[in-house]
């Protein structure tokens, strides 16, 4: 399977990052067209969770994400329903593994991606240049949610 690099990572940053507001609305429409099944289940999860925090950088990490997998020059097949509901149960029986051993290599290990699971842990975890910074339980839903849809797309990776 190929990873997706740092250097991908840092490329997507600098893509996202510097658009306008009329950019980042067209580059979020393409990736929600492209894959409307995930963004849905990413979506919902700001739903269950009733967390309005989220549902913003659910937008933005699910446009940065997709971004890095182009970035790398990765072709997604489309994500199903049954692509995700035969993902569910072992993503969560992995993150109960996971929040016992508080062990990264078992996260990087499922998703397959382990610069994009890295670099999710730091985005959690870091101020931002504002000094804001995310509160424990908006972090820990940002952090499960986007390593659930960092893995549903490594998964659809053409071959």
């Amino acid at each position: 399977m190929k990873h997706v690099s740092f250097s991908s990572i840092e490329k997507a940053i600098k893509k996202v990052d510097n658009l306008d507001d009329d950019g980042l609305e067209r580059l979020s429409e393409t990736y929600a067209l492209a894959q409307e099944t995930l963004l849905s289940y990413v979506m919902s999860a700001s739903v269950e969770y009733q967390n309005d925090k989220l549902e913003g950088l659910l937008i933005y990490y699910y446009c940065l994400i997709s971004e890095c997998f182009a970035q790398e020059g990765l072709k997604l097949k489309n994500i199903s329903e049954e692509d995700i509901d035969a993902f569910e149960e072992p993503y969560f029986d992995m993150l109960d593994s996971y929040f016992e051993s508080d062990d990264e290599e078992v996260l990087e290990d499922f998703c397959d991606q382990p610069e994009l699971a890295q670099f999710m842990a730091m985005e959690i975890s870091t101020e931002d240049e504002d000094g804001t910074a995310l509160d424990d339980e908006t972090a820990t839903q940002l952090f499960i949610v986007s390593l659930a849809m960092i893995t549903l797309m490594n998964r659809a990776i053409e071959q």
